[in-house]
């Protein structure tokens, strides 16, 4: 079933029924105030953390009633009849009610038609700004005069902090109060200044000061107010029939010791064919921060002067010069759908929040979680390395001087005064008291592809301070966490796998080991040994010579089971991944990462990887072990308490799809990378859509595997590292756009069937025009370029011969 298409040329998803499987959803503003909103205006809001800057309500998990949101609702005043200028929340018969939701980059457009009233309402956030527009255009399209009453209302918090505004009931009611100040609704928090000992993490101030919100209107004349929220919706009723709309006024109600909200009324009059337009506005702030912001709309508005549309259309213009930065056309448009804009849009909203705030992620999270936050940087790098560099030197000064990075990265980081999982405070702070052994692993492809992307090869001598004390260069960051490694292994020789090694639900501790974090050691040893080698440290390559032959030989006489790699061994000296378990005996992030990492080649690569295809492949992707585990399991396959199938339980983890492809475009199979990217695409499901359930246009954590009674069900939208892997897997292996530190390879590896596609490529302030000839049928391999006239062999091009505009034809056979 289809819900809704791709809008290409205005880079939009267009939602046409409003009734999806799930709330569909999409992101509004900065790192410094956010919002999520559903394709019915449900979702929230919040300053910087989506834990202890919530502004406004959402209850989690109550599926096609996931409320409240943004709600405007419309009154006819003649016969009392009343609707949403979204579908929900009060859910018109849809043979009545006309609907569309265009889901753009950072913006989101609700349109509704109901018995001749059109409205149009633009919900964004603009740049750099701490409050958020709903920008409504209401109209009479029929042949007589209609007397309306609108309603804007929006469900404050009555603290900050989620849980205790969630749960603390007690205390957070009777600490927030609304006022009427004649054009919005302003709330206060501790207005007395009563929460001076407030905890720093949980509090609405650490000194004790009042925390203020409001809710106003610019273009039109509030008549009448609630800033009650029992009093706007009324007892034994819900957001779909709020008693002052379904009466037909406000009752002028402030909250005192109750659940505060924001509710305005206006009435208009609508001659036919006539269209109004009122800005909705809602923010942090106190009342002369509100007054400010709402007569500078007022004062556009009368000067017909269309501010919102403008500040709408810089946003437009930034998110889409980012996406610029790479546009492709190939032969498949659903492909071009994800790498032109969607997987690129997802990449940039997952390096800016990680998994801090979504319809699943309720936003408890605090911080940035390092691994996470590290891999994510990878997506945007091709796209915007300048804002990649920004994060990743953050992420930099998060990691320990013992070369491991901190579990969690609080949004006031402050490097050189960080304690360390070692010692309490940072625990308790952040309920964080361990290591994990992959973390500071990650910095190695992320650096190298911010340096080879950049061309910033100075970058690697920046000096940048860690967590806990001192500072040192990029180069010895990079340095120490290999050594992190080196220093905690176990009987084998292979890292210790610590409290988690990616997969958090493998517990190998500090005696077992984690063949994953083994390839990733490994292929971080080469990287850093090119970096030594570009720098002439010779010592430092014999360093890293010596532990990629130790590391290489310790894998072919421990981890290789003559068919595949294993996963790991535990402390007791148990081999997770044996060809010979009866549970979990193929795994598949050790066969893909033996690959990427260079240590497994050849017949073994191939081999490895056409295991993955016979036993583990699925029409939805491939899981991440089999058979699910159902005896062996704690304390150390933590995968076992969920059901079979079921995430990290043998289901279909999506992130671990990316680091598949690219496998595959290594070893140059094209057609097998571009059956795996076809298997998750989200835009090959837009036509089956209550079968993914998930946004058909954004990847989702895990999909359900063969074990589960729904099979391609995904879970957990939005804020998953699928969105770099899979990114990364498209652009450097299925595109083969790989840059490197004097140049750049073109070399793709795609399905044969592809004879000719083009991509445009910013690179380095110069501009490619790529043109890709594969009337050979070929899958992998560059005959030669044509740079501008000019015929090169292979698929190298210098960036020292590239001029500022290039037309280049790859030639493949």
């Amino acid at each position: 079933m289809q819900f809704g298409q791709f809008d290409e040329f205005n880079r939009e998803y267009v939602i046409t029924r409003p009734d999806t499987p799930a709330p569909w959803c999409n992101y509004l503003g900065s790192v410094d105030y956010g919002a999520i909103i559903s394709n019915n205006a449900t979702g929230y809001s919040f300053v910087k953390s989506g834990a202890s800057g919530r502004i406004t309500r959402f209850r989690l998990n109550s599926r096609s009633n996931d409320q409240p949101g943004r709600y405007i609702y419309i009154r006819d005043n003649s016969d009392g009849d009343y609707w949403s200028g979204s579908w929900q929340p009060v859910c018109k018969p849809l043979d009545l009610y006309k609907s569309e939701c265009r889901h753009g980059t950072a913006y989101t457009i609700i349109k509704s038609q109901y018995r001749d009233i059109e409205t149009n309402t633009s919900y964004f956030v603009p740049l750099n700004k701490f409050y958020e527009v709903w920008g409504l255009r209401i109209k009479n399209s029929g042949a007589s005069a209609r007397t309306l009453s609108v309603f804007g209302m929006v469900e404050f918090t009555n603290h900050d902090h989620y849980e205790n505004d969630t749960v603390n009931l007690q205390y957070s009611q009777f600490i927030s109060k609304t006022y009427f100040k004649g054009n919005h609704i302003l709330q206060v928090i501790n207005e007395n200044g009563s929460e001076a000992a407030a905890d720093v993490d949980g509090g609405c101030d650490a000194m004790g000061d009042p925390s203020f919100r409001f809710f106003g209107v610019a273009g039109a004349e509030v008549a009448a107010f609630d800033g009650e929220r029992d009093v706007f919706i009324g007892n034994y009723r819900n957001y779909g029939n709020p008693a002052a709309v379904e009466a037909g006024g406000c009752s002028n109600t402030p909250a005192y010791n109750g659940n505060s909200c924001g509710a305005l009324q206006i009435d208009i009059t609508l001659n036919p064919g006539e269209e109004k337009e009122m800005i909705f506005l809602l923010g942090a702030g106190d009342g002369e921060i509100a007054r400010e912001i709402i007569n500078t709309y007022d004062t556009a508005l009368s000067n017909n002067t269309d501010l919102a549309g403008q500040q709408l259309e810089e946003l437009k213009h930034l998110w889409h010069s980012r996406l610029e930065n790479l546009q492709i056309d190939t032969p498949d448009d659903k492909f071009d759908n994800m790498v032109n804009v969607w997987n690129a849009y997802q990449c940039f909203i997952t390096f800016l929040w990680s998994r801090a705030a979504s319809f699943q992620y309720c936003g408890l999270r605090n911080g940035l979680g390092y691994r996470d936050t590290v891999q994510d940087i990878q997506g945007i790098i091709h796209l915007d390395y300048r804002l990649a560099k920004e994060r990743l030197c953050l992420m930099l000064s998060a990691q320990i001087s013992n070369g491991g990075g901190l579990p969690l990265v609080k949004f006031d980081h402050v490097p050189g005064k960080i304690e360390t999982p070692d010692e309490s405070e940072y625990a308790r702070k952040t309920g964080q008291s361990f290591y994990r052994a992959d973390d500071a692993l990650w910095l190695f492809p992320t650096v190298m592809t911010y340096i080879k992307e950049s061309g910033d090869w100075n970058f690697i001598d920046e000096v940048i301070p860690y967590a806990d004390r001192g500072q040192t260069s990029v180069y010895n960051h990079l340095k120490q966490a290999i050594q992190f490694n080196l220093d905690r292994q176990g009987p084998h020789g292979f890292p210790a796998g610590l409290f988690a090694d990616w997969n958090d639900c493998l517990r190998l501790g500090t005696k077992g080991e984690s063949m994953f974090v083994a390839f990733q050691l490994y292929h971080a040893l080469s990287i850093f040994r090119d970096f030594a080698s570009r720098k002439g440290y010779g010592s430092d390559v014999e360093w890293a010579d010596k532990h990629m032959e130790r590391l290489s030989k310790a894998i072919d006489d421990f981890a290789w089971d003559g068919t595949r790699y294993v996963r790991g061994f535990t402390e007791a000296g148990y081999t997770i991944g044996s060809k010979d378990n009866e549970e979990a005996s193929l795994w598949l992030n050790p066969q893909t990462w033996a690959v990427i990492s260079g240590a497994a080649g050849g017949e073994r690569a191939g081999l490895v990887l056409e295991q993955v295809y016979r036993k583990l492949n699925t029409k939805y992707g491939a899981m991440l072990f089999y058979p699910a585990f159902k005896k062996f399991g704690l304390p150390v396959a933590r995968m076992v308490l969920f059901n079979e199938g079921t995430k990290e339980n043998a289901g279909i983890f999506s992130q671990p799809q990316g680091w598949l492809i690219l496998a595959e475009t290594i070893v140059g199979n094209g057609n097998r990378a571009y059956e795996y990217f076809n298997e998750i695409n989200p835009a090959a499901m837009n036509e089956q859509a209550e079968i993914r359930v998930l946004e058909p246009y954004v990847h989702g954590q895990a999909t359900e595997g063969i074990d589960t009674l729904n099979h391609g069900r995904s879970h957990v939208h939005w804020l998953t590292g699928t969105a770099s892997t899979v990114m990364v897997a498209a652009v450097n292996g299925i595109l083969g756009l790989q840059p490197d530190y004097d140049g750049i390879n073109i070399n793709p590896c795609i399905p044969a069937a592809w004879k000719y596609f083009s991509m445009t490529k910013h690179f380095r302030g110069k501009l490619l025009n790529i043109k890709v000839d594969n009337s050979a049928g070929v899958e992998k391999g560059v005959k030669h370029l044509i740079i501008n006239g000019k015929k090169l062999v292979g698929c190298y091009a210098a960036f020292d011969g590239l001029s500022d505009k290039n037309d280049i034809l790859v030639v493949m056979g």
